[in-house]
């Protein structure tokens, strides 16, 4: 590993207590400058995109890039709770845009029958199923 993902500033740390706020939730660049804005404090979206990436390469959070009209959405890995690599999928709200982080079981049946059945590798972590969310459903009926 480099020296440069050893490097931790001021501004990755706070980067990083913000994250564990937030476990397991999905943010945006958007979402982080938004939130230290809110304290008071400015940090550019360069500097915020350069340190999750940093934060990434070091395996402490996990990067999403669920298609081409979203931005790119972070989690933070909680390395306690031993969630990574766990199979996990995504929902995304045809209306809202909301998008739902499962870690759900009940997939790898279909990434077993995916294989056994056609040869076909699925890459959970790029898996995307479209539809509507609870709250968007309930308004349509």
């Amino acid at each position: 590993m480099s020296t440069k993902g050893k490097y931790k500033t001021k501004q990755q740390e706070e980067l990083l207590g913000y994250l564990e706020t937030v476990p397991g939730a999905h943010i945006t660049v958007n979402d982080v400058c938004a939130h230290f804005k809110s304290k008071g404090a400015s940090i550019g979206q360069t500097t915020v995109y350069r340190h999750l990436e940093r934060l990434v390469e070091e395996g402490l959070v996990n990067k999403y890039i669920i298609d081409g009209n979203s931005p790119a959405c972070f989690e933070y890995i909680n390395k306690n709770e031993e969630k990574c690599g766990e199979v996990c999928f995504h929902c995304k709200c045809e209306k809202c845009g909301k998008l739902i982080h499962m870690h759900c079981e009940e997939f790898l049946a279909i990434q077993e029958h995916l294989w056994g059945h056609h040869r076909f590798t699925l890459d959970p972590m790029r898996t995307v199923f479209y539809g509507l969310c609870e709250e968007c459903g309930s308004h349509q009926e």
